[in-house]
């Protein structure tokens, strides 16, 4: 008969299987650690990252030469063109993130959003296979083909953008998702999984950026364009193969209502003063049934404003109980404090953006550039889309030593987990961009100095390097930062935020090509930026950017000196 103790130890036993953060398996039941979850699950979503990965920049690292050699579009047009599809690449990750913590949960979100991506690398496709289709067709025109190329073209790009839109904030965040906060040990593991995420990213990357870049250059378009459909399958496959894997987090319903539920009810109150007691401000019970699976936030003392929305005012205890009230009239303190954490992270979002402006700058202006540069290498021609190369190799080389080696040294010197907070490693990647833009400069005046095309392409490779530096530091950094700060019921709605700071970027760097053109341009002159670079000065361009970079990174720091954490980052 077993004793007391060996009941005991077999119950503590059963208990240890389950997940302590409520994720549920693929049938709905509570998910058993040994069965889901962690590394094993990540391979696959890893899998899909690394597929549609290659898909992506196999497309976009080249697609300033589709549009400029193919469709004949200008440099400045063909680089806005590129700019505004990448910044709605990045912008429509929130759309898919509210869809995903709302309605359809992280995985289903994911297998739709992928499956409309793989449709519109097929539309993409066909836009180069179409003069091959028609080319015996005697009712269409050179410049009639080109617009029907270009109609199919941008549908299938903005197609990649909307499922792009659902699958990126979901892939980062379902992956943080299968690493339990409870478990020690699998908490060390979600503090890698960020770093090894962006790492893999790059490595699809690199094979974009050479080997299918040279396929496109080599042997055509239709070629090039295909493979990434197929691809973008592969990852699809891979994603829903390993489904009895993964852990499942339930929904909550819509964040961005329930922010602007506390916005409308902080206006209602706002001629009441906030008690000074915060006890007196509305919050449920942790047995009530509306706050079952939600996670309590502690009230703060700053944006006080926000707290008017947990005033219980006279008016709603004469009408009803307060748990009776309209949330639009009266909010809970977690729900107060779910926007403040928001409104906290806004302006350090903000500074982010700059970074992405320049990082725009490697498939636009530095590829424009490379291409008046000598792209000889020995005997070998090296196209200029390919010297993003040395950008992503930066990050390939560094994101291992920097968790491998940096981490842990840096933890036994500053006791902190990552070794440094992450406001500090964003502000050290936020310096790079000044760099790179310098270094860019430079090496312009000196090719405008010299005979045209005398000036090797490899010159290019620090700014491309300095780039991927600031990558490894503040791209992850920024993704760490959100989902780390985020309230538990906006994970994947604050991982989007980390996508939308690159469109942003992206936005502003094609308002900054934009604004340069119309200036420089004037009384005949040909800009900053004209078709041919040997007669125009895009050094002074980069020049300008680096003078932004310098006041941008002042204003981080200034931002980070006052921010408040929500938990140690």
């Amino acid at each position: 008969m077993a004793s007391a103790g060996e009941h005991t130890a077999a119950l503590l036993q059963v208990q240890e299987e389950y997940t302590t953060d409520g994720s549920l398996d693929f049938d709905g039941n509570p998910a058993l650690k040994h069965r889901t979850g962690g590394w094993r699950a990540c391979r696959s979503i890893l899998g899909t990252d690394f597929c549609y990965c290659l898909a992506f920049y196999g497309i976009s690292s080249n697609l300033v030469t589709y549009l400029t050699g193919v469709l004949g579009q200008s440099n400045v047009a063909a680089a806005r063109n590129l700019s505004t599809w990448q910044a709605t690449c990045f912008v429509m990750p929130l759309a898919g993130a509210v869809v995903a913590d709302s309605y359809w949960g992280r995985y289903r979100t994911m297998v739709v959003s992928c499956s409309v991506g793989v449709a519109g690398m097929i539309m993409t496709a066909l836009s180069a296979y179409l003069p091959l289709l028609v080319k015996n067709g005697a009712s269409f025109t050179s410049s009639n083909m080109v617009s029907v190329q270009e109609f199919v073209l941008f549908l299938g790009l903005y197609l990649i953008a909307v499922g792009l839109g659902g699958l990126r904030p979901c892939l980062m965040s379902f992956g943080a998702d299968q690493f339990d906060d409870g478990d020690p040990s699998e908490r060390v593991h979600k503090g890698s999984f960020f770093n090894w995420y962006v790492f893999n990213t790059n490595c699809a990357s690199l094979i974009s950026r050479t080997g299918i870049v040279w396929v496109q250059d080599h042997y055509g378009w239709a070629l090039g364009l295909t493979i990434p459909v197929a691809v973008h399958a592969v990852g699809l496959f891979c994603l829903v193969a390993a489904s009895r894997t993964y852990r499942f987090q339930p929904t909550r319903g819509s964040p961005l209502t329930r922010v602007c539920q506390v916005v409308v009810a902080a206006v209602r109150n706002s001629g009441i003063e906030p008690p000074t007691d915060s006890s007196l401000l509305y919050e449920l019970p942790e047995y009530d049934s509306d706050m079952k699976g939600v996670q309590r936030i502690d009230h703060t003392t700053d944006l006080r404003f926000f707290d008017k929305a947990a005033i219980v005012a006279v008016s709603d205890k004469e009408a009803a109980a307060p748990a009776l009230c309209s949330p639009w009239r009266l909010c809970v303190v977690t729900q107060v404090e779910e926007l403040k954490i928001l409104a906290r992270m806004l302006p350090l979002w903000a500074t982010v953006v700059f970074f992405y402006a320049v990082s725009a700058q490697v498939s636009s202006t530095f590829l424009e550039q490379g291409m008046a540069m000598d792209a000889t290498v020995g005997t070998v021609r090296v196209h200029p889309a390919s010297m993003s190369t040395f950008e992503v190799l930066t990050v390939i080389v560094l994101v291992p030593l920097y968790d491998r080696a940096f981490v842990p040294v840096a933890r036994r010197l500053t006791g902190r987990g990552k070794g440094v907070s992450d406001l500090q490693r964003i502000g050290a990647g936020l310096a790079m961009p000044v760099l790179a833009m310098a270094a860019a400069a430079i090496v312009e005046t000196v090719r405008l100095r010299a005979a045209p095309g005398k000036i090797s392409e490899l010159w290019q490779a620090p700014q491309y390097a300095l780039v991927g530096v600031g990558g490894v530091l503040t791209t992850i950094g920024q993704f760490d930062f959100f989902y780390s700060q985020a309230p538990p019921a906006m994970k994947t709605v604050c991982t989007a935020l980390g996508f939308l700071v690159v469109a942003a970027g992206d936005y502003l760097s094609s308002f900054l090509l934009t604004v340069v053109q119309w200036a420089t341009t004037t009384s005949g002159r040909p800009g900053w930026i004209p078709d041919d670079l040997n007669e125009g000065h895009l050094d002074r361009f980069f020049w300008m950017m680096a003078g932004l970079g310098c006041l941008n990174l002042m204003a981080f720091v200034s931002c980070a000196a006052r921010y408040k954490y929500r938990k140690p980052c």
